[in-house]
Parts: structure tokens; C-alpha cells; sequence
């Protein structure tokens, strides 16, 4: 059996990559489908920033899609998922209408805009490029933290970034998250060093300090980004049960209480939190109520625990007075 790396590639039928650009503060990460993949996804942020949802609504035609793009840039960012169409037409994949063919690649971008790197791009933003790249890269193995769509996210008082990890559900179905963890709120207690998804916490993925016994009135009181100042925490959630698309659906609905757990706050009128749910498709379920509850159970777990990574593993911005990063202050727990 092939060992778990605890990212959402252990879903078998999917590949991540990973392209930033230091100067610019900002990156994409995609999600490629080795065959198109059932998916839907639920806006619950109040300002949000997407691409190509709408046919992912169980009502619209489309069966399937062939990837998913999480970047930065705010509505710039958006520009990220042609370049991944470019990619994909160039190997002859897309949606097949008569001789047109038509790649489906679905985004969400978060706001990261006023991080401290390069925006003055001139006419054209860099995210088609930068989609292109990191289509091109996609592979098993990626990095997290500061990397791809997490290079310029942030949270209310350490640096954000890209998370991920997996599960196995009890008849055999694996299940994972990818997040982009850009907060308006805050990932950690008090002053840190416990993370919010600290009782759900696997080994020492996000440090092992688990959860404190105790949370003090005064370590819960709410932080969050000065001003109206635009926070997004946009994820994917893998699975690689046979799904349809009104499961899948359901899927990303109840997969944000993996927000609601691991950020203090969500949902709120400046956030644009997205999720999608994807399904490749290569293990029916059973006992179709039972084991479908169980994964989105573990959905909303596995994303709660990715939420924790993607701060863990975030490294400083290289600009001065950059937001400092959880490792900057704690160490992992030994």
C-alpha cells in the first residue's frame, strides 16, 4: 500500500502545482484531473472572487471538469485559470463540442493585493503566466506554506499560506483538503503557540501542541484585519468515491464547518470564502447514506487541520516590516 503524504494527493486521480513570483507577492496553485472530475462548490463569503462556478450548480450541464485554480490577486488572480486552459488545450483536453474543445477550469482567487509585493504589472496581470507554470508542475508531491496560491495570503496576526491533509474513511475512501489560508480572522489562540484545530490535530502536522485545557474569556476575543480590507480562505476538498454532482455539492456545503473550526472568524462580510468538492470517481459507495456522512464529516476535519498547516508551515514574506510567520515566534513541540 502506498504510504499516506497527508496532502490531497493521497486522492487518487489528481495532481497539484505550485508557481509564485517573489517580487509580486502572490502565486496560484491548480489542481489537475487525470479524467474529468465531478465537482461542485458553495460561496459562503460575503465577497467573493470566482471563475466558472455557476455550471458547477447540479442543475447546469456540464458532468464534469478537468481542474481547479486557487491563486492570488484578487479578481487579477482570475486571469490564472486561461493559462491553465492553455495548458490543457495544447494536450488535447477540454470538453468536447463538435470540433471546438473547450478546457473547464474552475477558480477562486483571494485578496492579497496589499501585501507589500510588486502590483504595478502594467497592462496585463502576470496570473496567466503564472497558471500556465503551474499547471505545467503539477505532480504528487507540492509544497506548503508559502508557496502557489499561498505565497501572498495572510491572516490576522501570522503570515498565511497554502495547507493540506488526508484522511481514510472507515470502508476505505480517501478524502482530502487543499486550502489557501487568507484570513480576515485568526488561525491560533490568543497569542499562539495552540492552533484553533489543535483537538483534531494528527502527530505534530501543525507543531503538536494540541489544545490547550482551558481558553480564557480574554483568548477569545475576536482579532481580525484593520479596516474594510477584502480576506478570503478559498480550499478544494478530494475525494475518490463516485459521487454525483448534487453529493459533491453537499460535499462543499458541509465541508465549511472545517472554516468555522479552524479560523476565529468565517463567513463574514469582507470574506469571500469558497470551497470546492471534487470527485474522481474511482471507489462506489456502499451504504450510500452512511459511508456519504462520514465523508463529510471528514471533509470538514481534513480542511480544519489543512487550515493549521497552511499557517504552520508559512515562512515571512522577504520585505521589510512583512508580516511575521507563526515559526518566527514558536518552534514544534518536542
Amino acid at each position: 500500500m502506498t504510504q499516506r503524504r497527508n496532502l490531497i494527493t493521497d486522492v487518487a486521480g489528481l495532481r497539484i502545482g505550485n508557481a509564485q513570483d517573489s517580487a509580486l507577492g502572490s502565486g496560484v496553485t491548480v489542481a489537475l484531473f487525470d479524467e474529468p472530475a465531478v465537482t461542485s462548490v458553495f460561496v459562503m463569503g460575503g465577497a467573493p472572487a470566482t471563475r466558472e462556478t455557476d455550471l458547477l450548480d447540479p442543475d447546469k450541464m456540464v458532468p464534469a471538469i478537468h481542474g481547479v485554480v486557487l491563486s492570488g490577486g484578487s479578481a487579477f488572480g482570475l486571469d490564472a485559470a486561461g493559462g491553465v486552459q492553455a495548458y490543457l488545450r495544447e494536450r488535447g483536453i477540454g470538453f468536447a463540442v463538435r470540433e471546438a474543445l473547450v478546457p473547464l477550469v474552475s477558480q477562486a482567487s483571494i485578496f492579497d493585493l496589499i501585501n507589500g509585493g510588486n502590483k504595478d504589472w502594467g497592462r496585463y496581470s502576470p496570473y496567466r503566466e503564472l497558471g500556465y507554470e503551474a499547471a505545467h508542475r503539477a505532480s504528487l508531491d507540492f509544497e506548503l506554506g508559502t508557496s502557489g496560491g499561498g505565497y501572498g495570503a495572510t491572516t490576522a496576526d501570522f503570515k498565511g499560506g497554502l495547507g493540506s491533509a488526508s484522511a481514510v474513511t472507515s470502508a476505505g475512501h480517501t478524502i482530502g483538503a487543499l486550502v489557501v489560508v487568507n484570513s480576515i480572522a485568526s488561525a491560533v489562540i490568543g497569542d499562539g503557540p495552540h492552533f484553533w484545530a489543535g483537538a483534531l490535530e494528527e502527530g505534530e502536522e501543525f507543531g503538536g501542541y494540541g489544545h490547550p485545557e482551558r481558553i480564557e474569556a480574554e483568548k477569545r476575543k475576536l482579532v481580525w484585519k484593520g479596516g474594510p480590507q477584502p480576506a478570503t480562505t478559498i480550499a478544494l476538498i478530494a475525494t475518490d468515491a463516485v459521487l454525483t454532482k448534487a453529493q459533491a455539492k453537499r460535499l462543499a456545503v458541509a465541508s465549511h464547518a472545517g472554516l468555522a473550526r479552524a479560523l476565529r472568524f468565517s463567513h463574514a462580510l469582507f470574506d469571500g470564502d469558497t470551497i470546492f468538492a471534487a470527485a474522481t470517481g474511482r471507489r462506489p459507495l456502499q451504504d450510500e447514506a452512511a459511508e456519504f456522512t462520514e465523508l463529510t464529516a471528514l471533509a470538514a476535519d481534513c480542511l480544519t487541520r489543512a487550515i493549521a498547516r497552511g499557517v504552520y508551515e508559512a515562512t515571512a514574506l522577504p520585505y521589510p516590516g512583512a508580516q511575521p510567520a507563526w515559526r518566527d515566534r514558536f518552534v514544534k513541540k518536542t
